[in-house]
């Protein structure tokens, strides 16, 4: 398509040294406009992503990749079931659990959470929430001790420490001679926990599970399964299986389901974030309009000389195309190589920057995020670089359609 004077052509009228220095200066603009929105958008998808599997992994170190439950009841042989799942090559660990809602109370005041109850031994296969201890560990849970491991924050609005005792108070009532009361037990506090999440901090409270079976009346049964998966995006298609092979009387639920709306914000997000930080490439691109038009009205002897020599609208078309396609590679280039970089480094780069100015661009006491997480996904990367490759394609065609459409006896009759 393109034969080598057309380009050797396109890429001398890039620089348009002797007449026209705007001219080059334009296209210098247009390249640096282009590499600073493929930059842009680079690096802010790269750090959005970074948020997400933050997130994603806060979330999950409490919550779970799929829960096995009855639409009624417990299951009384969670022992058989987690080893029939756990045959499943994807399905990495199973842990019972007991959950119910509670009011705890110490003195006057009083705080509702979700009461779990687990097995502090076979907890670490499917939380991390081990790892996050603050005060204590989750090895102080004993059966028939009532000991509680408190999130932080839940902690913080009863005014408790380690070592209190807080009175746990169940919605199931016992029934007297004196009426029906409510169910409740006294806990002692021994460990606090901080996963990042206020959800978590604030509303979960984790005893032993024999201890709430008790306390909620389930008679050794588990509330449910706990299931920690190999590649949690397989989670659909492993509680699909997983459903096939267990009595119908099993509910099966995963993690997309049970957060399903919070992630699909994230991922609207990030779509308008695309879109909005696209018409920087798009406004960089099409100043690309702008230089090959004052290119083409510069040029029009050369032109008018390049059709009396043979040269055919098609051959004048692709000279000027050529032109605004080494405008937008070189810009799309250089965005790519500096937003690659900066995504790769954003971590190390955003301190520096709060050292030096003395400024904190998420405090701690504020956030529970406090730094910025970057993740590059080349599959944006390819994407971005398309898009700005294509936009920087469709810029050149009206001017390069102009400058085809040149009459030789009209650009040369005053020359």
């Amino acid at each position: 398509m393109f034969r080598p004077y057309e380009i050797f052509i396109g890429l001398r009228y890039t620089r348009a040294k002797r007449r026209n220095h705007f001219i080059s200066f334009i296209s210098l603009v247009s390249i640096l406009g282009i590499a600073l929105g493929v930059t842009a958008l680079i690096t802010v998808l790269s750090v959005m992503n970074g948020f997400e599997n933050e997130l994603r992994t806060r979330i999950l170190g409490m919550a779970s990749h799929a829960t096995i439950s009855t639409a009624g009841g417990g299951i009384d042989d969670w022992e058989g079931i987690a080893r029939q799942v756990t045959q499943h090559p994807e399905v990495i660990g199973a842990a019972p659990f007991v959950r119910g809602e509670a009011m705890l109370a110490l003195n006057e005041r009083v705080s509702g959470a979700m009461l779990r109850g687990i097995l502090p031994d076979r907890e670490g296969a499917v939380s991390d929430v081990g790892e996050h201890m603050k005060l204590g560990r989750l090895g102080d849970l004993r059966a028939g001790e009532y000991g509680i491991v408190l999130g932080s924050e839940l902690a913080y609005s009863l005014g408790v420490q380690v070592g209190d005792r807080v009175t746990v108070i169940s919605p199931q009532a016992t029934v007297t001679v004196a009426g029906a009361l409510p169910r409740l037990r006294r806990f002692t506090v021994v460990g606090l926990f901080e996963v990042g999440m206020y959800e978590y901090d604030r509303g979960v409270a984790l005893v032993h599970m024999q201890d709430a079976a008790r306390l909620f009346r389930l008679d050794g049964q588990a509330s449910g399964l706990r299931l920690q998966l190999r590649d949690l995006f397989e989670v659909k298609r492993v509680v699909a299986e997983l459903s096939q092979e267990l009595p119908v009387r099993y509910r099966l639920s995963d993690w997309t389901r049970e957060h399903y709306n919070f992630f699909r914000a994230i991922q609207t997000e990030k779509r308008v974030m695309f879109v909005i930080l696209a018409l920087i490439v798009a406004v960089a691109a099409f100043n690309i309009v702008s230089t090959l038009v004052m290119v083409v009205t510069d040029k029009q002897a050369d032109i008018a000389i390049l059709r009396t020599l043979g040269a055919t609208p098609a051959s004048v078309m692709a000279v000027f195309t050529i032109q605004g396609l080494v405008i937008g590679i070189f810009g799309t280039l250089l965005g790519m190589a500096g937003g690659i970089a900066l995504a790769l480094n954003v971590e190390t780069l955003v301190p520096a920057i709060e050292r030096l100015f003395q400024v904190e661009f998420l405090p701690a006491d504020v956030y529970y995020i406090s730094n910025l997480p970057s993740d590059l996904n080349w599959n944006d990367v390819w994407r971005i670089s398309s898009v700005a490759f294509v936009l920087s394609l469709l810029a050149t065609l009206y001017p390069a359609w102009r400058a085809s459409r040149t009459q030789p006896a009209e650009a040369l009759r005053y020359e």
